[in-house]
């Protein structure tokens, strides 16, 4: 069984099949599917897609594009919507200059006072970086030391997750030692091609299996052999393939380990027997 750690069943690409799309997922051997929010709206539709169906949970955010739309009011319903029984972390929030949707600073001060969210409800965090890394983790780490005890619950939980992960395994170490997972989505498939290094086999190789989640970031990034076409979470046995092959395990041991990481992160699940 797999857990499909970041997907956006929300999005319009899904409106007219999402029944088929859960379905396949099923069938698939997805057993879970975290649903993260990227403005107050999506939240919202986050939760409610979480209360209809089982396998689904939610988290709840502003992903840096809309950083810009994250008022004080919004926040605070961000945090009072983090109180829902279904809703397992706060994101998928972060900083983005690739695109500059909203402004750097105003992607930084709303990034900051998620991550002030999180540690009053302490709740762990969905991160996105692109072209952002140095900033990303000043403010992650300046947050922690802020609140030492975040997350240090009779043992310390992990804090989070680098999802669709965008470095080194430099910096895969780094976040680690800092008490977060990485996640690979379908680019990690791809390979490497000369004169264009994929990192993410590079990190996937490298890092143990036990750090590393699942995910499709769907409807984005399919993976091969799907290239070109929608992403779903039934494709997650193709990323689950490739790293099994990258860290010479077997597909089952890869959906276990990626399981249990999801449970200790999210709560999702049962601790393995």
């Amino acid at each position: 069984m797999f857990t499909d750690s970041h997907a956006h069943l929300f999005f319009k690409d899904f409106q007219d099949d999402l029944d088929d799309v859960i379905q396949r997922a099923q069938d698939a051997g997805v057993e879970y599917i975290v649903n993260p929010g990227t403005d107050l709206t999506t939240s919202r539709q986050s939760i409610e897609l979480a209360e209809k169906y089982e396998m689904v949970y939610a988290c709840v955010g502003f992903h840096p594009h809309d950083a810009s739309k994250a008022d004080d009011e919004s926040l605070k319903e961000i945090e009072r919507l983090s109180t829902h029984p279904k809703v397992v972390a706060i994101g998928e929030i972060g900083l983005d200059y690739h695109y500059n949707f909203s402004p750097p600073e105003n992607q930084r001060e709303v990034f900051t006072r998620q991550i002030e969210i999180a540690q009053r409800r302490n709740l762990p965090i969905v991160i996105h970086s692109r072209e952002a890394e140095e900033d990303t983790l000043r403010i992650v780490e300046a947050m922690m030391k802020n609140q030492p005890n975040w997350r240090v619950n009779d043992g310390e939980l992990p804090k989070g997750v680098f999802h669709c992960f965008p470095g080194d395994v430099a910096m895969a170490k780094k976040i680690i030692d800092w008490g977060f997972y990485i996640s690979f989505p379908g680019p990690v498939t791809f390979g490497n091609k000369p004169n264009k290094p994929n990192s993410m086999v590079d990190v996937a190789t490298t890092i143990s299996m036990e750090h590393i989640l699942l995910e499709t970031d769907s409807p984005y990034l399919t993976p091969a052999p799907h290239r070109g076409k929608r992403n779903e979470p039934a494709n997650i046995p193709h990323i689950a393939k490739k790293i099994a092959e990258l860290q010479g395990l077997s597909v089952e041991d890869v959906g276990r380990t990626s399981n249990f990481g999801v449970h200790k992160l999210f709560g999702i699940g049962t601790y393995p027997s």
